[in-house]
C-alpha cells in the first residue's frame, strides 16, 4: 500500500492518495482543485487514479473531485447521507457512488468502511482504511475530514453562520456529540487522518501535526473530555471564530459542481496604468498584492490590498466580489500561483493582470497611508481627534482590546461601512499589523481617507503602552 499526505498551506487543508501497488490502483481522499501534484505522484508511483473520496461538501475550498473526474474518469465516491438540502447535484454525467453509514468498497486491495459521522455538517463521513493487500483483518486509520482534527472536533456552526440555515448549531452539535461517541469506540492504535492542520476556520484550535491517533485524542483532545451532552454543546459553540463569507459560496459550488479549470477565463495582461484607472472608474474590482508597507506608501485610488502570502486565498475569499470581475496588480512570476490560489477558493472570473511597480511607476498621481506606531495613536486618541478600530476575531477582541475601540472583523467590513465613524481619524488596529493594513486598504478603496495603520498591532501596545501603565 502506498499513502501520500499533500498540505496546501494557505488554505490549511490536507489531501491524500491511497494506492494499491499490487493492481496500481489509487484513490485521492478530499482532493484539492488543483490535481496536477496527484497527476505527478501517479506517474511516478506507476499508478491510475480511479477514484476520489470526498468526506462532506466542503466550504472552505474548491474540491478536486470532479477535476479528477474529467482528467482521468475518476469515480467519485460521496456522502448520500443528510436530507435534501445536503445532496450532491448534477452528477447524471459524472462517475458516482453514493455511499452511507456501514458500507464498503474495494479498491484494489484497499477496503474503505464507511462511517456516518455528522456533526460539521448532517452529510459528513468518514472512511476507514484496511489493507488487505497486507494481510490485515482490522483498519489501520481512519480519514477523519472535518470530524475529528488533531486536538479539535469540527465546528457545527457554519451551516447557520456562513450558510444562513437557522437553528442548525445546536442539531449539529448534539451530532457531534454523538459521533464523538462512536468514534471513542474505536480502537486506540487506529490513525486518524485529518483534512485539516492550523490555520483553519473549520475549528477553534486545530493542531499542526499532520496525523494523530483514536488513543492520543480521546486522551488529549478537548472535546473528548465530556460526559455531559449540554456542557459539551456549550463548549462546542463557544469562542468559535467568525466563518469566512465565503464559505456559503463554496458549500454550493461543491454541492452543485465546480467549473473545470479549462473552461475559467484566461487573463490578459494589462500594460498601462490609464487602463487600470479605467477599469476602477468602471467599477471593478482590482486587488494590489504588494506587501503592506509598499502599498502604503503609494497606491492607485480603488485597489484593494492583499498582500500575496499565505494567508492571502483566505482575505481574498473573504473581502472580493464573486460578483465582479477581477483584476490583479502584482509581481507577474507569481501569477501563475496568484491564480491557483484564487481558484482554490473558487474566485474564477479574473479577467487581467499587470506588473504592480510599473504601473504604480507609472501612475504618477497615487494614494496613501501613514502607518503610526502605538505610542503616536495613544496620543491621536488622547488629543480627542481619533480613534481606534480594531478589526480583529470577536474572540481575540473578547480576551483583551484597547480601552474605547470599536469593533468590526476585516472580513465584514464591506458590509458594515455605515457604521464607520468618518467624523474623526481612524486608527486601524489588528493583532500584529498585518490584518489593520488590509482594513485600511478595504476603507479607502471605499473613498475613507481619514486614518491611519497601527503598526505591531495590539500585541505592540501591550508593550509599549499597557506594560508602562503596570
Amino acid at each position: 500500500m502506498l499513502l501520500r499526505y499533500f498540505y496546501d498551506e494557505k488554505l490549511a487543508h490536507a489531501s491524500y492518495v491511497v494506492g494499491c501497488q499490487k493492481t496500481g490502483e489509487a484513490v485521492v481522499i478530499d482532493p484539492m482543485r488543483d490535481v496536477s501534484a496527484y497527476e505527478e505522484l501517479a506517474k511516478k508511483e506507476n499508478l491510475t487514479i480511479v477514484g476520489a473520496l470526498e468526506t462532506h461538501i466542503h466550504a472552505d475550498f474548491v474540491s478536486g473531485s470532479r477535476e479528477l473526474n474529467d482528467r482521468f474518469g475518476t469515480k467519485l465516491y460521496i456522502s448520500d447521507e443528510g436530507d435534501a438540502d445536503w445532496k450532491y447535484q448534477n452528477l447524471d454525467e459524472i462517475s458516482h457512488q453514493l455511499v452511507k453509514d456501514g458500507d464498503q468498497f474495494m479498491i484494489g486491495n484497499l477496503v474503505f468502511d464507511v462511517m456516518h459521522t455528522p456533526g460539521h455538517t448532517p452529510e459528513s463521513i468518514s472512511f476507514l482504511l484496511t489493507d488487505k493487500g497486507g494481510a490485515a483483518d482490522k483498519p489501520m486509520g481512519i480519514f477523519t475530514g472535518d470530524f475529528v482534527f488533531v486536538g479539535d472536533v469540527g465546528r457545527p456552526d457554519l451551516l447557520e453562520k456562513a450558510a444562513g440555515v437557522q437553528g442548525t448549531s445546536e442539531a449539529g452539535a448534539s451530532q457531534m456529540y454523538k459521533s464523538l461517541e462512536r468514534f471513542k469506540a474505536l480502537p486506540d492504535y487506529l490513525q486518524v487522518w485529518p483534512a485539516h492542520g492550523a490555520g483553519s476556520a473549520c475549528g477553534k484550535s486545530l493542531g499542526a501535526v499532520p496525523s494523530t491517533t483514536v488513543g492520543y485524542e480521546k486522551a488529549f483532545n478537548w472535546a473528548m473530555q465530556f460526559d455531559d451532552e449540554a456542557a459539551f454543546k456549550k463548549a462546542l459553540l463557544e469562542g468559535q471564530p467568525e466563518p469566512p463569507s465565503y464559505f456559503a459560496v463554496m458549500k454550493s459550488v461543491n454541492k452543485v459542481g465546480p467549473q473545470l479549470i479549462k473552461s475559467l477565463p484566461e487573463p490578459k495582461e494589462i500594460s498601462s496604468a490609464t487602463a487600470i484607472k479605467a477599469l476602477l472608474a468602471d467599477g471593478k474590482q482590482v486587488l494590489d498584492l504588494r506587501q503592506a508597507i509598499d502599498y502604503s506608501n503609494g497606491h492607485l485610488q480603488g485597489t484593494i490590498n492583499i498582500p500575496f502570502n499565505n494567508s492571502f486565498a483566505n482575505w481574498a475569499g473573504w473581502i472580493v466580489d464573486y460578483n465582479k470581475p477581477l483584476y490583479l496588480l502584482l509581481d507577474t512570476k507569481v501569477l501563475d500561483e496568484a491564480l491557483l490560489a484564487l481558484h482554490s477558493v473558487g474566485i474564477d472570473e479574473v479577467y487581467g493582470f499587470a506588473e504592480a511597480e510599473d504601473i504604480v511607476a507609472e501612475a504618477g498621481d497615487l494614494a496613501s497611508y501613514d502607518n503610526v506606531s502605538p505610542s503616536k495613536a495613544k496620543d491621536m486618541v488622547e488629543a480627542g481627534h481619533a480613534y481606534v478600530l480594531d478589526v480583529r476575531n470577536q474572540a481575540e477582541f473578547d480576551e483583551g482590546h484597547i480601552e474605547n475601540a470599536e469593533h468590526i472583523m476585516v472580513g465584514t467590513l464591506n458590509d458594515r461601512l455605515n457604521d464607520i465613524d468618518t467624523s474623526k481619524t481612524i486608527i486601524v488596529q489588528c493583532q500584529a499589523g498585518a490584518r489593520s493594513a488590509i482594513a485600511a486598504s478595504v476603507l479607502k478603496a471605499n473613498g475613507i481617507d481619514n486614518l491611519v495603520n497601527m503598526t505591531g498591532g495590539y500585541n505592540k501596545w501591550q508593550q509599549d503602552i499597557a506594560a508602562v501603565k503596570q
